[in-house]
């Protein structure tokens, strides 16, 4: 019985049962997928190329489950809800602890929830932010100005989605530093293999978490403003509300998913640029590649790299039969990289014109908040190339300790202002003479 054996005893059988298990997947398929490799952390792309080109559906046996590194099959596994579910057999250890989000369900509860929310995301309530996010951008660099070094996570690509998605909600932005922790350790129940620490861990922040909007939608119910917070208590739907519970997670959903994705693509996407200066250069020449560059970004090294089912039925893929209530994860990162579907995957081309990437999603679960990330995305790209003549990597970034949410935990860049001249010599003929006459 395993009460009766040693706690060190337990920990020093652990690798070896992990070594026993890595060492028959290898004899099975001639290659390994290792959830919990250093490579998976610091580079994960060779792995997904072996895997996709020796074994695309993969039997992965430190999670009883499968693996799909190819595009076609992500993007059906995506597609199928039916069979592909989104909440079943083992999704609990994945989800948060109390209340499930739309992101954890299967119609029709995800289809009420998720019509409830989306009033707040659609075309003309994005579009009309581009503004403000203008604002946050400009007021994020000025914080900044002088220091010729700086950490752009934490000074940039952090504060301006959550900044962004705080004021959605009418939530106090200046709470940033509590929203960086709590939400850093609640993305951790996205992780496929926890320790007991880290579960302890995301459990304290998303009871906290709670906590701090119980007391946002009492003021809610008693003072209504113009914000989310006080739309979702109102909203209805057929005469359907959400429930409180429902509410609370929705809630934690949004203020977590909506910093961490943009986060990460506005650090990754920079880090990309940074170590590919030919691309970086290319778009400083041609802004009007801003919005394909944005797609390719987010292809090239997806902030969500990882995505997971649950087999409501057995399922045939790539001549395997999957079985039902076995876990599957399509992996993003490897579809986004595939030949099949993109020439030269390993390369950056900012002006890439294939097919669209998968890193939102697909089907019913694509990313409600998608089209507000790549508008914060182009609106900081932009603003950082306009605010600085150069941009330069001032020292390796170090990784997060995430498979699933991939991103940098900080991005150290040497930064210049351009010259008064070189300001100057952008404007047109006519705003020159005004400057002179003003002299």
């Amino acid at each position: 019985m395993a009460s009766s054996i040693s706690r060190p005893l337990l920990d020093l059988l652990k690798p070896i049962a992990k070594r026993g298990l890595l060492t028959w997947e290898r004899l099975e398929s001639g290659v390994v997928f290792d959830l919990t490799s250093e490579q998976m952390l610091s580079n994960p792309y060779p792995t997904y190329q072996s895997l996709r080109e020796r074994d695309p559906v993969h039997r992965m046996r430190l999670v009883d489950g499968w693996v799909l590194t190819r595009y076609d099959d992500v993007q059906a596994m995506l597609l199928d809800h039916k069979r592909f579910s989104n909440w079943g057999p083992g999704a609990g250890d994945r989800v948060y602890t109390r209340d499930r989000s739309m992101l954890d369900l299967d119609p029709p509860d995800h289809t009420r929830l998720r019509s409830l929310v989306s009033k707040a995301f659609t075309p003309r309530s994005v579009a009309a932010l581009e503004p403000r996010i203008a604002e946050i951008v400009e007021e994020l660099l000025d914080s900044v100005e002088g220091k010729e070094r700086f950490d752009l996570i934490d000074s940039f690509a952090f504060p301006l989605p959550v900044i962004v998605i705080a004021e959605m909600l009418g939530v106090p932005a200046q709470d940033l530093d509590n929203f960086k922790e709590w939400s850093n350790d609640i993305v951790l129940s996205l992780e496929p293999i926890l320790s007991r620490e880290q579960r302890e861990q995301f459990r304290r922040s998303e009871q906290e978490l709670y906590e701090y909007f119980e007391s946002i939608i009492a003021r809610r119910r008693q003072d209504p403003q113009d914000d989310l917070v006080s739309a979702l208590l109102a909203a209805e739907e057929d005469g359907d509300r959400l429930s409180h519970g429902e509410l609370l997670a929705t809630l934690l959903l949004l203020l977590v998913a909506g910093n961490e994705t943009t986060r990460n693509l506005i650090g990754n996407g920079l880090l990309a640029l940074l170590r590919n200066p030919e691309e970086l250069e290319r778009l400083k020449e041609q802004p009007e590649l801003l919005s394909p560059a944005i797609d390719e970004l987010l292809r090239y090294d997806s902030p969500v790299q990882l995505d997971g089912r649950t087999l409501v039925e057995d399922v045939e893929m790539g001549g395997k039969r999957m079985r039902a209530g076995q876990q599957v994860v399509g992996i993003v990162g490897a579809a986004n990289r595939d030949p099949e579907a993109f020439a030269n995957p390993d390369r950056l081309d900012i002006g890439r014109d294939e097919k669209s990437h998968i890193s939102f999603g697909r089907g019913i679960h694509y990313c409600l908040g998608a089209s507000l990330a790549m508008l914060e995305g182009r609106i900081a790209l932009a603003g950082l190339l306009e605010r600085y003549s150069s941009i330069r990597l001032a020292a390796e970034p170090q990784q997060r300790k995430q498979v699933v949410l991939r991103g940098v935990e900080n991005l150290f860049v040497d930064v210049e202002r351009p010259s008064r001249i070189a300001v100057v010599e952008k404007k047109d003929r006519g705003q020159i003479e005004s400057d002179i006459l003003d002299s």
